[in-house]
């Protein structure tokens, strides 16, 4: 057997493609910026308060380290440009740059719950997806029959699209048809939806669905106690729900709720049927339908935080729903 060789000419341009040397250089200073734990953890809580900025003394609360050590960590994501500064008085107050927001989400928001994610087992890695075509068209039947005031191939589209929508992040596979059919039907509701006669409902949206959006969900059934309806949805679902956040839903809403959760993505007709839509950290994903009230939650990520961090999160959703139901209810 004769080896094929590879010349020169059959190599294609990757030079040509790669980051130029000036811009590695800089992104290069600011990813070594960033390569420290406690920085990380100051960033995510600047980015996650509510009045936009955060004073040093409260960042100081973060680690058991003397002042001039955290002067010295945020001066660092000072000079890459990440964080602004101003001092008032005694004290400095330090917010994300202008124009950096963007990049911080995506470094808080997807790429860190990504890091942190366990590797998929061998079967759902890779076994190829067995063909579900044939479940797929029976389910879509099935529900057509059940919603004659809408037309039969709307509902297999939407069915067809739930099904494509969630095989992309599937772990089980053979749990694909059972979430089709729950996420088709709560489409189907929601396209069905009366404003004027329905409960108010009430749409969470942060990027992957597996943290602060389920609990907040969570958290409007048990304080609304079914006055308000509550929906989740993700920029870009993740496959499972973070173990922190399926937790603390098992206490809200018991066991069986809680593993009957799962990460959604965003639709259209999700946000045309919520009377309010509360973005939590995943940018400008929503689209902005007329008569639907935006809102955005600054809190942190509990599948980021400590126990004692996923608590305070926890309670700073609750109090805030408190607040959206009695403005939904009253």
């Amino acid at each position: 057997m004769s080896a094929t060789l590879t010349t020169a000419e059959d190599c294609g341009p990757i030079a040509a493609h790669a980051i130029g040397q000036e811009a590695a250089s800089t992104v290069a200073a600011t990813l070594k910026a960033l390569a420290d734990p406690l920085r990380l953890r100051m960033l995510s809580a600047i980015a996650a308060d509510p009045r936009g900025e955060s004073c040093v003394c409260d960042l100081a609360e973060l680690a058991n380290v003397s002042q001039p050590t955290v002067s010295h960590h945020l001066k660092v994501l000072k000079e890459v440009d990440v964080l602004t500064a101003q001092r008032r008085g005694t004290w400095v107050w330090y917010r994300i740059t202008p124009g950096r927001q963007q990049a911080v989400t995506a470094l808080l928001e997807s790429f860190a719950p990504v890091a942190l994610a366990r590797p998929l087992d061998t079967q759902s890695a890779d076994v190829v997806r067995p063909d579900f075509d044939a479940r797929v068209t029976r389910l879509a039947d099935e529900l057509a029959a059940e919603v004659p005031e809408l037309d039969a191939q709307i509902v297999r589209s939407i069915v067809r699209e739930s099904y494509t929508a969630l095989v992309s992040t599937a772990r089980v596979t053979t749990a694909l048809i059972p979430l089709t059919e729950r996420f088709a039907r709560q489409r189907i509701s929601d396209l069905t939806k009366h404003h004027d006669t329905s409960a108010p409902q009430v749409l969470f949206v942060c990027v992957a669905n597996a943290g602060r959006s389920q609990l907040a969900a969570a958290l409007v059934n048990q304080i609304s106690d079914g006055r308000v309806i509550a929906r989740s949805a993700g920029s870009q679902p993740a496959d499972v729900i973070h173990p922190h956040v399926r937790s603390l839903i098992a206490d809200i809403e018991g066991e069986s709720a809680a593993a009957d959760r799962f990460p959604k993505p965003l639709t259209d007709d999700a946000i045309r049927a919520a009377d309010v839509v509360i973005t939590m950290g995943c940018g400008d994903v929503c689209p902005i339908i007329p008569g639907v009230r935006y809102e955005d939650w600054a809190v942190g990520d509990p599948a980021l935080a400590s126990d004692a961090g996923v608590q305070a999160i926890r309670d700073d959703i609750a109090a805030r729903v408190r607040t959206l139901v009695d403005d939904l209810t009253h």
